[in-house]
Parts: structure tokens; C-alpha cells; sequence
């Protein structure tokens, strides 16, 4: 039978069935490049974990590295610190100790000098009592115009003997004002 007195049906069913052939080999190509596109997306994400984890693995060194050295430096610091502080305390000492009072006096005779703040810390009531009686009289007659110079005087006189302390040895301090009680200059 020749293509022309093929019945319509007989066309279709034909033209079906070489549809249906393509599409097969169609959906098999189809399937192959699917396949093949999955391989490829799994050793894609194969490497990606695998630099994944390197990545991490790095990382985990790099922070041990950085808490090693974070730890070492703190113990430095912490060293330095004690250092520091127990020569401060060591300096605090020699400046607190009742056996020489020399700082603190010096300082209090220039600042508060004509109160006589500096001879009570040296244990001479007498002189304080008398260099705080005299300002307080200078106070009085300021008014006045007396008590400016006697103020003066007594202030003049603090910061004479404030400058003299600060100015001598420990040892000569200690000797001359504290075993030695000598109570002006």
C-alpha cells in the first residue's frame, strides 16, 4: 500500500509511534544528562565539604595559635603587673613608715605651712600649736592689716621648712628632725 491510500488512522497510529520512539530516546537522553549533572553536583559538593573542611581545620589552628599567644600575653601582662605593684607597694613603704616622714611633711609644710599641720605630723605639738595659734591670730587682725604680714610670715616660714625637708637626704632628715628633735629649720 502506497503512503496515499493509507487510512488516516493507520497515518497517526504511525506518526504516534515515531512520536512515542523520539520522545523515548528524548527522556533517555534526558535522563542520562540528569544523571550525569548529578555526579557532577555531588563531586561539586564532595569538594565543597572537603574545603569545608580544610577551612574549619585552619581555622581551629589559627584560634589555638591565637589562644596561646592571647594566654602568653596575659601571663606577661599579669607578671608586669605584680612587678609594678609590689615595687609601688615598696615605695609606699618608705613614704608611710613611721621612721621617716619626710614627703608627707615636706609636702604639708609648703601646702598648709602656716597651720603647722607639718609639725604635728612630726610629733612637735608645741611648734604646731604655736604656728597654728599665730595664724589664727593673723586671721583675726586681717582686717586690720597686720595679719596679712603675721598670715605672711607663718606661711613664709611653712614653706621655708617644707622646702628644707624635701631638700635633704633621708638619712639627714631622720637625724636631724626626728632622732635629733630639732624643731625650726
Amino acid at each position: 500500500m502506497s503512503e496515499e491510500n493509507k487510512d488516516p488512522e493507520d497515518k497517526a497510529e504511525g506518526a504516534f509511534d515515531k512520536a512515542k520512539g523520539k520522545a523515548k530516546k528524548t527522556a533517555k537522553e534526558a535522563k542520562e544528562k540528569a544523571k550525569e549533572f548529578a555526579e557532577e553536583a555531588k563531586e561539586s559538593a564532595e569538594e565543597a565539604k572537603e574545603k569545608a573542611k580544610e577551612f574549619a581545620e585552619e581555622a581551629k589552628e589559627s584560634a589555638k595559635e591565637f589562644a596561646e599567644e592571647t594566654k602568653e600575653a596575659a601571663g606577661d601582662f599579669a607578671e608586669g603587673a605584680k612587678k609594678t605593684a609590689g615595687e609601688f607597694s615598696e615605695g609606699m613603704k618608705g613614704v608611710t613608715e613611721s621612721d621617716n616622714k619626710k614627703i608627707l611633711a615636706g609636702i604639708l609644710a609648703i601646702l598648709l605651712g602656716s597651720l603647722g599641720i607639718h609639725k604635728f605630723i612630726l610629733g612637735y605639738q608645741k611648734e604646731g600649736f604655736i604656728l597654728l595659734g599665730v595664724s589664727i591670730v593673723g586671721y583675726v587682725l586681717f582686717c586690720v592689716g597686720v595679719g596679712v604680714f603675721i598670715v605672711w610670715i607663718t606661711g613664709l616660714i611653712g614653706f621655708i621648712e617644707g622646702i628644707i625637708y624635701l631638700t635633704k637626704s633621708d638619712e639627714d632628715f631622720y637625724n636631724t628632725y626626728q632622732a635629733g628633735k630639732k624643731p625650726w629649720f
